[in-house]
């Protein structure tokens, strides 16, 4: 699976904690080899999001993505806690 990261997802990201940038790494490992893994709780977005989906980097942060031609690249859009990303 391709990922590529917006600019907005990579600045988001370097101010992140080191240890929440480490979960994020080993969740993308899992993400990437399955999509839909039930450990990452992929999820479709509704309202203002409509089209875009988001998975569990922990219990508090998401990640927000675009899933492209039938799940085999995607587009990082935004990581940040889950009022951060849904407000």
């Amino acid at each position: 699976m391709e990922i590529r990261v917006s600019s907005h997802f990579e600045r988001r990201y370097k101010k992140l904690p080191q240890e929440i940038k480490e979960r994020a790494k080993a969740r993308e490992k899992i993400f990437a080899a399955n999509v839909f893994d039930a450990r990452v709780g992929t999820h479709k977005l509704s309202g203002k999001d409509e089209g875009k989906w988001a998975y569990a980097v922990d219990y508090e942060y998401r990640i927000k993505c675009i899933l492209l031609n039938d799940n085999d690249g995607v587009i990082y859009l935004d990581m940040g806690t889950h009022d951060e990303l849904y407000r």
